[in-house]
């Protein structure tokens, strides 16, 4: 058993799988909710401290927030953490999005600047908590080392959040909680955890021996003009008021300790939750999370019901509202476990995959230019114009009957006969001018793109970084697909030098989460999609290098529009199965980059 005191922090995980912080004042109402003796207490509603918040509930018994008019289900922790810290404090610490509001930084980031800050640290790098970001309190300004890009931050007063102390569980097996000679502690938050426990133990064949936490009796704290005596077990204090918001707060504000409904028992051998790991820190609060919910309460259970139609989410919203109006809890079910890998397997079930006769495919650096000068690769796609029509070139948007809008370096000056070209296939028309300037700002691999209807002349390259694509059969089955085995597709890209090809020449580029594995069924289409893959991978069009969508991280490897499924038994996501659609839309993908069933036959 752990004796601390330490300060709480709910907190809820995106959809980067990152646990983001709920405000200190609705962390109030949480713990509020679970020292109530109320049966009610089993889910909370956010909107109660914060509009904003109004269409989310907590369930506590599944530890998931529950979004009413989506259905969508996020998981939500209790994490513990030092009062001497940031939370404990009342400090938080803020960037500046690019809508010119204010994010608050992932706790434990938060925790950082605040301890560095108030060391008078000149700057802080956060590389070693996985964030390329650079830290600069004199500016106040945090700035990425990899882009240069600089944002501002702040250090913003609020309310600390909510602090408890006494008795932590031990995360497995354990006493039961008690204190002073041998009597239980009288406060809400040690009876509910005295209450699970004696059920449990009754219901295992026995309990525990007792554990003591100080030399004398437990009396909850008073207001000073009322006298503190012992209090009975039985006996229960009505849980105190949740503090409201305040939009400017000057100071940090702690919570008075006539208000605060928290655990009092004296603790002569106090140790501090510096010295302790954050896994065993988060084990411990998910035990003592769970331990908080009294057993035996009613619940209804409200299920997450999953389908492509908006409709199953808003009647489960809807029952979710209807049963908070009625002052039912509610209790959702448990949401499927994300599954991104397959079972292990040994190396002699791995086997090739039937028609082909190998397992791997390397890049290189770069591929030849195709073609002598950019005026030549355009003049091969175009047709010529003898009488341009009365409309706008779509890349300048002048008209086609004048000059070109193109006035930068590198298109040199062209005869009026030969200012307007058609493309040969699509039809359309611009300046001739314009489509050298498109060209010259693109890979320059020989082929042209039409800006207008996304038709390709030649063969389109991308500038993939070099790297190596595995692939071979498991004997595992992915959901949708009983029948037949699983192709698995290994891609591997390290970090390197951007080329000539890439946005910023010469500057280093970041390959994040390889070597990245990807599944397709081991069917007759999830081959060809494979054949057809392979002819992605050697024209360097399944990556890319540029910003990413997910992290806003700049100068790394990206997917380049090729969907690529991630997760093996789930999809949770959005990137696994089952998806009967999938193979027909990665299909689609690829004939937009140019790449036909043609292509795939001389891949053979």
């Amino acid at each position: 058993m752990l004796l601390a005191s330490a300060v709480v922090v709910w907190e809820w995980m995106n959809e980067h799988g990152r646990w983001r912080p709920y405000s200190p004042a609705v962390s109030h109402q949480i713990e509020a909710a679970i020292r109530s003796s109320d049966p009610r207490g089993g889910s909370v509603v956010l909107g109660q401290v914060d509009s904003r918040l109004s269409p989310y509930i907590i369930d506590l018994q599944s530890m998931h927030q529950f979004r009413q008019d989506t259905g969508t289900i996020r998981p939500v922790r209790r994490s513990f953490y030092d009062p001497a810290s940031a939370p404990g404090q009342g400090w938080q610490w803020e960037w500046e999005n690019d809508a010119g509001t204010w994010t608050p930084y992932d706790m434990e980031v938060a925790i950082a600047i605040e301890s560095a800050h108030n060391r008078q640290q000149p700057c802080l790098d956060l590389t070693p908590l996985g964030f390329c970001y650079f830290i600069d309190y004199q500016n106040m300004t945090q700035v990425n080392r990899q882009s240069q890009r600089c944002r501002r931050i702040q250090r913003r007063a609020d309310m600390a959040y909510p602090l408890v102390s006494g008795p932590l569980p031990v995360p497995k097996g354990g006493g039961l909680l008690a204190t002073g000679l041998g009597q239980p502690c009288s406060c809400q938050q040690c009876m509910l955890v005295l209450s699970v426990k004696t059920n449990t133990g009754r219901a295992g064949g026995g309990a525990a021996g007792l554990q003591t936490l100080g030399r004398r009796s437990l009396t909850m704290q008073r207001p000073k003009n009322s006298a503190s005596k012992p209090l009975s077990p039985n006996v229960t204090t009505p849980p105190s008021p949740v503090p409201s918001p305040s939009p400017m707060v000057m100071k940090p504000q702690r919570m008075a300790s006539s208000t605060a409904t928290v655990c009092h028992a004296p603790l002569p051998q106090r140790s501090s939750l510096a010295g302790l790991s954050r896994p065993a820190l988060q084990r411990i609060a998910m035990a003592q999370s769970r331990a908080l919910i009294a057993s035996g309460v009613p619940t209804v259970p409200v299920k997450n019901l999953s389908g492509s139609s908006p409709v199953h989410p808003a009647l489960a919203g809807i029952t979710g509202i209807l049963m908070s109006a009625a002052a039912l809890p509610v209790c959702l079910t448990r949401p499927p476990k994300l599954v991104l890998h397959p079972p292990p397997v040994s190396k002699s079930d791995i086997k090739p995959v039937p028609g082909f006769g190998h397992c791997c495919r390397k890049t290189t650096k770069k591929q030849a230019r195709k073609g002598k000068t950019p005026e030549e690769v355009v003049k091969k796609y175009l047709q010529k114009v003898k009488s341009p029509p009365e409309e706008d070139c779509t890349i300048c948007m002048e008209p086609l009957g004048g000059p070109s809008g193109y006035k930068g370096p590198g298109v040199g000056p062209v005869s009026r006969a030969d200012s307007v070209g058609r493309l040969a296939q699509c039809g359309h028309q611009y300046h001739f001018q314009c489509l050298v300037a498109m060209y010259n700002n693109g890979n320059k691999d020989g082929s042209l793109q039409c800006p207008t209807c996304k038709t390709i002349y030649g063969v389109k390259t991308g500038n993939q970084p070099a790297g190596k694509m595995e692939y071979h059969v498991i004997p595992h089955s992915l959901p949708g697909h009983p029948d037949c085995k699983t192709i698995r597709i290994i891609y591997n890209i390290p970090p390197g030098i951007q080329g000539p090809e890439h946005p910023n020449p010469g500057k280093p580029f970041t390959a994040r989460g390889f070597p990245r594995h990807c599944y397709l069924p081991d069917s007759e289409k999830g081959r060809k999609v494979l054949r057809l893959l392979l002819v992605a991978w050697d024209r360097r069009l399944i990556f890319s290098v540029g910003t990413s969508s997910t992290t806003g991280e700049s100068d790394t490897v990206i997917w380049n529009e090729v969907h690529h499924k991630t997760e093996f038994g789930s999809n949770l996501t959005g990137h696994g199965f089952p998806d009967p659609g999938h193979l027909d839309n990665v299909l689609e993908e690829l004939r937009a980059q140019g790449i036909t069933e043609d292509d795939g036959l001389m891949e053979k």
